[in-house]
């Protein structure tokens, strides 16, 4: 198949989705204010679970939640990306500083989880009493990771450095990074040459990128949005494809 031996990364926030799913729901269920009274003084995952806890103190359910975010729009474009990448063979991968609830809510509303192999993320759970309970990818007390570039609970590169070492284990493969965010540059400088990375356009992880080009090893396509991503996305399968079945022996 066309994209087998390609290893698709996904960011979700303002990449899979054009929103931000933490916001999505702040907004829509109604806790701007709270939130805005509280943002100065938490981390922003221990935040979003304050915010969860706010909501079952409110009677708001699970259900509630998970019927908000069925409400966030997905691209048709993005989707039909998604789909084609996946039935030409490519390993698709999401990896967010959102929530694992959240996004696999979103994913299987709009039929696209089962494209994907993996999602990493915050990780998510219920407690007794049906409260939404959300906690950091990396322990911010036990295991803390030293990367100055990512927030202190999820460094994609170390994320990602562990992605590039489980799949060499079965040939080269190409990796293919999307993102938007600052968390997004620590992953983009662990790939290397032969490999790409989707920056949005005039979004943090295109400015990080063009602000110091040469840091960045893998070839740099920029989107604007989902028709663009579509289009990139499509074009460099094909690309990646064509080059390794002429590569010589």
């Amino acid at each position: 198949m066309a994209g087998a031996g390609i290893v698709m990364v996904f960011d979700f926030d303002r990449t899979i989705i054009d929103d931000d799913s933490d916001r999505w729901v702040i907004a829509q269920m109604g806790l701007t204010h709270f939130f805005n009274q509280l943002r100065p003084t938490l981390p922003w995952t221990s935040l979003m679970d304050r915010m969860m806890e706010e909501l079952h103190s409110q009677g708001k359910t699970i259900e509630d939640i998970a019927e908000c975010l069925r409400q966030v729009p997905l691209h048709p474009k993005i989707i039909a990306a998604i789909k084609s990448a996946h039935d030409l063979g490519c390993d698709l991968r999401v990896l967010s500083d959102a929530n694992m609830f959240y996004i696999e809510t979103i994913l299987k509303h709009h039929g696209v989880f089962s494209c994907f192999s993996e999602i990493i993320s915050n990780p998510t759970s219920e407690d007794g009493k049906g409260r939404l309970m959300i906690s950091p990818y990396h322990e911010l007390a036990s295991s803390p990771h030293s990367c100055n570039l990512c927030p202190p609970n999820l460094c994609k590169g170390l994320v990602i450095e562990r992605i590039l070492a489980s799949t060499s284990k079965t040939g080269k493969k190409r990796f293919v990074y999307l993102g938007d965010g600052r968390g997004d540059y620590c992953p983009s400088l662990k790939l290397g040459e032969g490999d790409h990375v989707m920056p949005r356009k005039d979004f943090p992880l295109w400015d990080c990128i063009y602000d110091n080009p040469s840091l960045v090893k893998a070839k740099v396509h920029e989107w604007s949005n989902g028709e663009e991503l579509h289009s990139v996305l499509v074009q460099l399968v094909d690309e990646i494809s064509t080059q390794d079945r002429i590569k010589p022996l």
